[in-house]
């Protein structure tokens, strides 16, 4: 049987990558998608993965996601947070209510409920399981302060930062870790200007999703 790793998001970006960085390591990745069958498909024909329709927007999507979990064969071993709308480039005080409403439900509410559903049908039978969740740079540090110009993005890596700390403290057994790329080289950088990219690359390389999805899957399984 195949021992299965989820990737929500797992169509385009960090999301491909890191199931292509599972296929090497031997694991079966299962390639989640909310619209774009198509890549999904081009994703797991590359990587030997499962293709799975998992709308973080939509409850039933979720629950249909978690029974075809559960059903599958072989062991789900862990789950990677990948899925993530790019963010609205607005000053604070434009945020939209969409972009609010759409960060938070990709990111918060809809992983809660997936979060909940495998953990109880698929981690805890076997009381282990892997939480892996994407987060930002942007969320800022300890000494730097979070992104300007992203808050719907910002605030919902907060909330989904809040979730991993959640289920970490509620599930002991499980092993969950996160990461916080800069920029990086996919498809959610057409939402930046041009030419605010082009300065920040004079500043310093972006990093590559390949590059994330190293990381992911090392803090996954050599930590």
């Amino acid at each position: 049987m195949d021992e299965r790793i989820l990737v929500s998001g797992g169509s385009g970006g960090i999301g491909a990558a890191t199931c292509a960085a599972l296929h090497e390591r031997g694991l079966r990745p299962v390639v989640g998608y909310a619209g774009n069958r198509a890549a999904a498909d081009d994703v797991a024909r590359q990587c030997d993965g499962i293709v799975l329709h998992l709308d973080l927007t939509n409850d039933a999507s979720i629950d249909r996601a978690v029974l075809a979990l559960a059903d599958g064969d072989g062991p789900l071993l862990g789950a990677v947070l990948a899925a993530s709308p790019a963010p609205e480039i607005v000053p604070f005080g434009k945020t939209t209510p969409d972009a609010m409403r759409l960060q938070w439900t990709v990111n918060v509410m809809g992983p809660q409920r997936l979060l909940a559903g495998i953990v109880k049908s698929c981690f805890r039978p076997r009381k282990q399981g892997i939480v892996a969740g994407v987060l930002t740079h942007a969320m800022g540090t300890e000494t730097d302060p979070p992104s300007s110009s992203m808050a719907a993005y910002v605030i919902a890596k907060y909330g989904l930062l809040g979730l991993l700390n959640t289920v970490a403290s509620e599930y002991p057994w499980l092993t969950v870790l996160s990461v916080r790329p800069g920029y990086t080289e996919t498809a959610m950088l057409q939402a930046f200007d041009p030419r605010f990219l082009d300065k920040a690359r004079a500043r310093a390389p972006f990093a590559t999703a390949q590059d994330v999805a190293v990381s992911i899957v090392r803090k996954m399984f050599e930590s």
